[in-house]
């Protein structure tokens, strides 16, 4: 049978084609505007997800046996607010997982509520980019769209609606809106009550691999596949790219280099940290994980290259880089603020310790190092936890570069797998179509059929001394200029 993943994310949708045995039969990707209506501000249209979607499945399927296709299933970028009136129209452009308007929403929630009720509510604190504070803010500056709510979506169940006609989402991806009871894997009355939202206007709840309807007739008309396949509820995309990368069950880790950067680390048990620096989310498997996610990592990079350097050329821009642990510049990689460990949109990034000597090199290296460092912060937390990890999956666009695979191996100290498919989410949610369609019994199952490791980047002993040097110099400058980015903003 055939399986299709959905990795919605924010400047494209990525869709993949899977069969039992895990064999990728095709990738197709479609681009979609992102629109920044004011500084610091995020939006997309839901209608060009559906457009782009519906069309990249169609060219995706194109060669397939149409017959053999049995369920789809999605990873998609979290946090983002969808709503629809009482016609399932959408209101308004969503507001997605990077945008930073909601300070002062952030801060009431955090303040004025309580950090502890609210870790006590949803395992979580307020950050900018969650849900939540999105419709507190839009309750308060456009109360004519907050008053026609019918339905709060996430990016990913949008699709799921367009596919099937259900207002569904799961457990993993709900994590994200501060609207959910983690540990209890329900909607939190208290919050609900705060953010002014009756359950009937949430969708229901389900695991990532569950079915959750079929796709509908005239969908499945339209896209030339048998009424009968099966639409599977999928995941955030981080949840998502774990299963594509076999991070489930108890103690594994995942990290991914995408537009943002995550430290993602399975677990069988509930648990959150003292100062809810990580995220603690449900996972895709049924169990949970913590997270800790930074706003810019792959993106970091790109703009260094797209906007700075002016140029395409991505690896060749690192193949003079040599001295590894010795830049003496540093990077800040808080483009959009910054998420784990930090919460603190103000932050912003920058460079420094150039001097009169200081190369093209030495700051395309230091970008690399800086999303490394800022990784290694969240790492810090969870080992504070006693959560030992010795070595980590590697996804998302920063991972082609076998650079950044080593500075990561480095600065870490992990040995750093590399798996056989690098498509994170798509494949996750190709897999999460599977174990919804009964052809495996259990997350864990399809992962350990399907997931196959082909490399292993290992840390250089004399390399990680001279990181950890390194790293404790950059930790410290955060700490130096947060005075100056809340004056600056």
């Amino acid at each position: 049978m055939l399986y299709i993943g959905v990795d919605l994310g924010t400047s494209a949708v990525k869709l993949l084609l899977m069969d039992e045995k895990g064999k990728i039969h095709n990738i197709v990707s479609k681009e979609y505007p992102l629109s920044f209506p004011h500084p610091g501000w995020s939006e997309q249209n839901p209608q060009d997800w559906k457009e782009q979607s519906l069309a990249g499945i169609k060219e995706l399927i194109a060669d397939a046996d149409k017959s053999q296709i049995a369920g789809i299933s999605f990873g998609g970028q979290m946090h983002g607010l969808v709503v629809l009136d009482e016609n399932d129209e959408v209101i308004r452009p969503a507001i997605l997982w990077n945008d930073g308007r909601t300070t002062k929403e952030t801060d009431y929630l955090n303040e004025v509520i309580g950090k502890d009720k609210l870790s006590k509510y949803t395992a979580n604190i307020a950050f900018a980019g969650f849900t939540a504070p999105k419709i507190l803010w839009l309750k308060e500056q456009e109360p004519e769209n907050f008053a026609k709510i019918n339905k709060i979506m996430l990016p990913k169940d949008y699709l799921a609606y367009v596919l099937s006609g259900v207002h569904c989402t799961d457990y993993s991806d709900a994590s994200g809106m501060l609207l959910l009871d983690v540990e209890h894997k329900c909607w939190s009355k208290e919050m609900l009550e705060i953010c002014n939202v009756k359950e009937e206007q949430l969708p229901t709840l389900y695991e990532s691999y569950e079915v959750v309807g079929n796709v509908k007739p005239e969908i499945a008309e339209e896209l030339g596949i048998p009424s009968s396949v099966k639409v599977i509820a999928g995941a955030g995309d981080n949840a998502a790219a774990a299963v594509g990368t076999g991070t489930v069950g108890e103690g594994r880790c995942n990290i991914s280099l995408g537009t943002s950067g995550t430290i993602f680390i399975s677990s069988k048990k509930f648990g959150v940290d003292e100062h809810n620096a990580l995220h603690s989310f449900d996972h895709a498997d049924g169990y949970y994980h913590l997270m800790g996610c930074m706003l810019s990592a792959a993106s970091c990079n790109k703009w260094w290259m797209d906007e700075i350097l002016k140029t395409k050329e991505y690896a060749k821009e690192q193949e003079q880089i040599r001295k590894l642990g010795e830049n003496k510049v540093f990077y800040l990689p808080y483009l959009m603020g910054e998420r784990s460990p930090h919460n603190d949109p103000k932050a912003r990034a920058t460079f420094i310790g150039m001097t009169m000597d200081t190369t093209r090199e030495d700051m395309t290296q230091a970008v690399l190092e800086g999303v490394a460092f800022g990784l290694r912060d969240s790492l810090e937390v969870a080992r504070s936890l006693g959560i030992q990890i010795e070595r980590t999956k590697i996804c998302g666009g920063g991972a082609k570069s076998p650079l950044w695979k080593k500075i990561v191996a480095n600065v870490m100290n992990l040995k750093v797998d590399v798996i056989e498919s690098e498509e994170g989410p798509g494949y996750g949610g190709a897999i999460l179509a599977a174990v919804g369609c009964k052809e495996f019994a259990s997350v864990e199952e399809a992962t350990e059929k399907l997931v196959k490791i082909v490399d292993t980047v290992e840390p250089d002993a004399e390399l990680v001394a001279k990181y950890e040097e390194r790293y404790q110099k950059f930790r410290q400058i955060y700490p130096t200029l947060k005075g100056l980015f809340q004056e600056l903003n």
